[in-house]
């Protein structure tokens, strides 16, 4: 059954993730419609355009460049600028992993976070890899998480994080986030008129290997899909945190 897929991502319309999305998905018999930023939007998060006016180019029947986030986009997708009803939101495919605290920054999660908004199901799709990147490797996968979504039914606050594996596939886990270890530093720079500028960098981040997580999984070969919900609540410290706060409210 041709199924009605909306696709974005965070890296930008004319990068090769997305195209490849777009291909494999055609490929299987399915209608594309993609509304993806006209930049870069890596790191944006689930950020929303609201202090400027959003510009948007028609590139043909079903696709279209934004100048907003990659929230915005799904959001305007689904909101008129698309008649169609969506069976599926599709994120990236990411240049890069999405893995354990990474979610929280990253704007292709956001844009699949933003169609579960929407009651549609959506998932996020990453290459674990920065450099090199064989994008080939979703070929055989994109198919297997329709298959495994069209098994679990229609789960409207379904959201799936896939990250592929950029060597040899060995198969797929069901996996938790992980944790990353990060090493961030501010960069200072000054530039010809002596005035300071700043770059947030520091080295590759590294991670806590522990099983069953998405990080254990690449590192092993396998796809790793994780299943996220909205609900940050720490349920670890609630009950005892209501007893305490007796004590001072």
């Amino acid at each position: 059954m041709s199924l009605k897929i909306l696709i974005s991502n965070d890296d930008g319309y004319y990068a090769e993730g997305i195209k490849t999305l777009k291909e494999i998905l055609l490929s299987l018999g399915h209608q594309v419609f993609v509304v993806a930023p006209m930049q870069n939007q890596s790191a944006t998060s689930h950020s929303l355009t609201l202090t400027i006016p959003l510009r948007i180019n028609r590139v043909n029947k079903n696709e279209y460049i934004t100048t907003g986030t990659p929230t915005d986009c799904v959001l305007i997708a689904t909101h008129g600028l698309i008649k169609e009803k969506f069976d599926y939101v599709f994120s990236g495919i990411n240049h890069g992993p999405n893995m354990g605290e990474d979610v929280i920054y990253s704007g292709t999660v956001a844009a699949a976070m933003e169609g579960v908004l929407m009651d549609i199901p959506s998932v996020a799709f990453s290459m674990a890899a920065f450099e090199n990147i064989d994008f080939s490797n979703a070929k055989n996968v994109v198919p297997k998480i329709i298959e495994l979504l069209k098994k679990v039914g229609k789960k409207k606050r379904l959201l799936l994080n896939v990250n592929i594996p950029n060597g040899k596939i060995n198969g797929y886990r069901i996996t938790k986030l992980g944790s990353r270890i990060y090493s961030d530093s501010l960069i200072t720079k000054v530039d010809p008129r002596g005035r300071k500028y700043y770059w947030i960098g520091g080295e590759k981040p590294t991670f806590k290997m522990k099983k069953g997580t998405d990080f254990e999984a690449i590192e092993k070969g396998y796809v790793s899909i994780t299943p996220i919900t909205f609900d940050l609540t720490d349920f670890s410290i609630l009950e005892n945190l209501k007893k305490v706060a007796k004590n001072v409210f």
